[in-house]
């Protein structure tokens, strides 16, 4: 799985301050760290998405493209609601039908487990 990795840290802070300069006190984007990584039987994603319970999280595979989409804050505001939403491409050996997630502490981790491949074998002939 080729997935492109960014560290937005420095421009969350960045915004962030800019806003306090500016006098804005809104909700800053959210733009979680994603790591990702291949094991010999499965993809693992994982995303750092603190203050983020997990019913505000959605995560969808269709048609070979995963979707992740967060909402953090504005429960009670919606207009205080920040979201985010990324999709990644699902490797050609992918088992859509095996993904899990599981979030906690503010990271959420997916598994994609990989298709079985069918390995060869031997067929012993039997004499008659």
């Amino acid at each position: 799985m080729s997935l492109a990795r960014y560290d937005w840290n420095l421009m969350n802070r960045l915004h962030r301050d800019f806003e306090q300069a500016l006098g804005q006190s809104g909700p800053v984007a959210l733009v979680p760290r994603i790591e990702s990584r291949e094991e010999a039987a499965r993809y693992v994603l994982r995303a750092d998405l603190p203050g983020v319970a997990p019913e505000q999280i959605e995560i969808t595979a269709d048609q070979g493209v995963l979707t992740l989409k967060a909402a953090r804050g504005g429960t009670e505001n919606a207009a205080e609601s920040v979201t985010y939403q990324r999709r990644f491409a699902l490797p050609e050996d992918a088992d859509a039908e095996q993904i899990t997630a599981r979030s906690a502490h503010g990271v959420l981790e997916i598994a994609i487990a990989k298709l079985v491949k069918a390995q060869p074998r031997r067929i012993t002939v039997e004499a008659a």
